[in-house]
C-alpha cells in the first residue's frame, strides 16, 4: 500500500469525470487500497489469520497438484 501520508490523486481533463473515476479505481486497485480496508474490517486474532493463511497455501498447492495431474507424459 502507498505511504500513509501519500494521497492517490487524479486530474479531471477534457475526456470528462467518468474516465478519470475509471483511472482512480485502476490506481486504488494496484495500491491495494481496497483490499486493505476490508482486511481492516474487523480484527482477526493472529491464530485465525494462521489458520486462513495455511488454508490457503494448502489450497493452492492440491490446485497445483491437480493441475500436474499424476506425472504421466
Amino acid at each position: 500500500m502507498a505511504d500513509k501520508g501519500s494521497a492517490i490523486k487524479v486530474m479531471v481533463d477534457d475526456r470528462g469525470v467518468d474516465r478519470s473515476l475509471k483511472k482512480f479505481k485502476r490506481l486504488c486497485e494496484s495500491f491495494g487500497v481496497i483490499r486493505e480496508y476490508r482486511k481492516r474490517q474487523e480484527y482477526k486474532k493472529p491464530s485465525v489469520r494462521l489458520k486462513e493463511k495455511l488454508a490457503a497455501a494448502d489450497k493452492r498447492r492440491k490446485k497445483s497438484k491437480k493441475s500436474y495431474g499424476s506425472g504421466k507424459i
